[in-house]
């Protein structure tokens, strides 16, 4: 007997593809930037891919590239949470280096092109990162909602699909009978009403009888 693997849901993919691109990015950015690196510090760097770099921006960068493709393969919450954490230090690096651009602070020798890299980057692995995890309105079946704290307190995602079917077929019962009331429904409407009356007919028959049997059986044990 085989066991069906649980499956994926898309929101992590979202997260994985996203971390897995940027780790490559800077793993082959790293590569580059060793090759063509003259010094290790200061703000003269040579420039790869339109962007700035020294020895140890190549290094930061390999290393922030493997953490993330690490984080991409091991998947689930673990890609979003290193998908955030990377793209809020990217957006400080970026606010930072623009503070101490052209000084002799500069010592990854980041160029405006630099900056600009990672503040886009920043913004758009925080918004990777946070996809499908903490807006509002999230899914039933969403993994980050079933896995919540207050999930227990809340219906599993057949029930609340099931109640969401129920209101749909409420709101066209209700629907019908403004139609059937306004004296123009389709057929479909008029096939629902008569199938709910028909129904109502039948309720009011099984009460009714109960209520005889409920008096005969009292009547009998008086006697």
């Amino acid at each position: 007997m085989t066991t069906e693997a649980p499956r994926r849901h898309p929101v992590h993919l979202v997260h994985r593809v996203g971390a897995a691109l940027l780790g490559v990015f800077l793993c082959v950015f790293g590569a580059l930037g060793f090759a063509s690196a003259s010094s290790l510090f200061g703000g003269d760097g040579d420039v790869v891919l339109g962007l700035g770099t020294n020895g140890a921006l190549a290094t930061v960068s390999v290393v922030v590239g493997l953490v993330l493709l690490v984080a991409a393969w091991w998947g689930d919450p673990i890609s979003s949470t290193v998908a955030m954490a990377a793209g809020g230090l990217f957006l400080v690096s970026g606010l930072v280096h623009l503070a101490v651009l052209g000084t002799g602070w500069n010592i990854f020798a980041f160029g405006f092109s630099n900056i600009v890299f990672s503040l886009v980057v920043g913004l758009a692995l925080g918004f990777l990162g946070a996809y499908g995890r903490l807006s509002g309105g999230l899914p039933p079946d969403n993994p980050y909602r079933r896995a919540h704290p207050l999930g227990s307190k809340r219906p599993a995602p057949e029930e609340q699909e099931a109640a969401e079917s129920v209101s749909a077929e409420e709101q066209e019962m209700l629907e019908a009978e403004m139609a059937m009331g306004e004296g123009h429904p389709t057929p479909r409407q008029e096939e629902l009403v008569a199938r709910e009356m028909a129904e109502q007919r039948r309720r009011e028959h099984r009460r009714a009888w109960r209520n005889v049997r409920e008096r005969e059986d009292d009547g009998g044990s008086q006697r």
